[in-house]
């Protein structure tokens, strides 16, 4: 997490503004960082080359949004349509191999690899893994990073299971030389990758913002498993501001405790660990557009960073 924010930082301050450029180096030198943290340590945690994470980052800098994103983390933006209607529109595409576009991607950079992609259990799965614990509970982190006119918004979730088609981390299924034994059934592949079966190269996306522009609604894969974009737009434009972000995780825990046919406090009365089967990780950040702010012009040298703590293991993040 923290790396990340250093990485774009330190970049953004040599370059003296932010850019779509700026953002993909950022996550290349994080990938970097990762893969070299994985080498030093496998020999004693080889489990290690088994973690990822996706990630998804937003900027506000001089009027002008950008995203980039790894994985199915998800950015919409809602903003007044006709009739002052709220209106949603997703700015970031889902690395989800559930999407047919993203398994034919995967087909044609892996032509000769007839298991790329397989059905598993009713669920599309990366090179047909199931991967359930490595270890480490599932974590979901939001951070912030302030740069006066830059509001940077950064959500990673660590994924349990290989539906991601793009991420930080997940060694072993980049280089051969991170590729786990035997003794690791549940990681072992059958035979050593010939290329990267994912990759760190993220989507991008710049808009420039709009008077119609109201706010941003930055979500791990948690929340669009069972609220729409429209409904989550929605839902944040009807409700006061205090509490937004609560109050999108409690309807879709809401609604996930409908699928399952029970009851919102006995799905909160669910051990962690079981919780897992049924609902995923949410982590959710509302940012408000203030148009005003938008056409202030400062530096991008003077920084703050706030609202994250750098810790390794299972977040204290928990208000559900």
């Amino acid at each position: 997490k923290l790396s990340y924010i250093y990485h774009l930082a330190g970049l953004a301050r040599a370059n003296g503004t932010i850019s779509e450029d700026i953002l993909r180096n950022a996550f290349s030198a994080t990938e970097d960082g990762f893969l070299a943290l994985v080498r030093r340590s496998c020999g004693i945690k080889p489990l290690i080359a088994a973690i990822g994470s996706c990630c998804l980052v937003g900027v506000i800098w001089r009027g002008t949004l950008y995203v980039a994103n790894l994985g199915d983390s998800r950015a919409v933006i809602g903003y007044l349509g006709r009739s002052n209607k709220i209106v949603a529109e997703q700015l970031t595409r889902d690395h989800n191999a559930s999407i047919e576009e993203v398994r034919q991607e995967l087909r044609s950079l892996h032509p000769d690899d007839s298991h790329i992609v397989v059905m598993k259990h009713g669920v599309w799965r990366i090179k047909g893994i199931i991967q359930f614990d490595v270890g480490l509970h599932a974590t979901v982190t939001a951070v912030f990073i302030c740069v006066l006119t830059v509001v940077c918004s950064l959500v990673f979730a660590y994924e349990l299971v290989h539906q991601v088609s793009r991420s930080i981390g997940d060694a072993y299924l980049k280089r051969p030389e991170f590729s786990l034994d035997p003794s690791f059934p549940r990681f072992h592949l059958s035979e050593p990758i010939r290329r990267p079966v994912l990759t760190a190269e993220p989507s991008l996306c710049t808009r420039v913002l709009q008077p119609s522009d109201k706010f941003l609604i930055f979500a791990s894969d948690g929340l669009w498993e069972h609220l729409t974009n429209q409904q989550a737009v929605e839902i944040v434009s009807n409700s006061p501001r205090a509490g937004i972000a609560r109050r999108l995780i409690k309807t879709a825990l809401n609604e996930a405790a409908r699928k399952r046919e029970m009851r919102y406090d006995d799905l909160k009365k669910v051990d962690k660990g079981i919780r897992r089967f049924f609902h995923d990780d949410i982590t959710v950040v509302v940012i408000f557009i203030d148009q005003e702010s938008l056409s202030t012009k400062m530096p991008v040298l003077e920084q703050s960073v706030k609202g994250f703590a750098d810790s390794i293991g299972p977040s204290n993040f928990n208000i559900l």
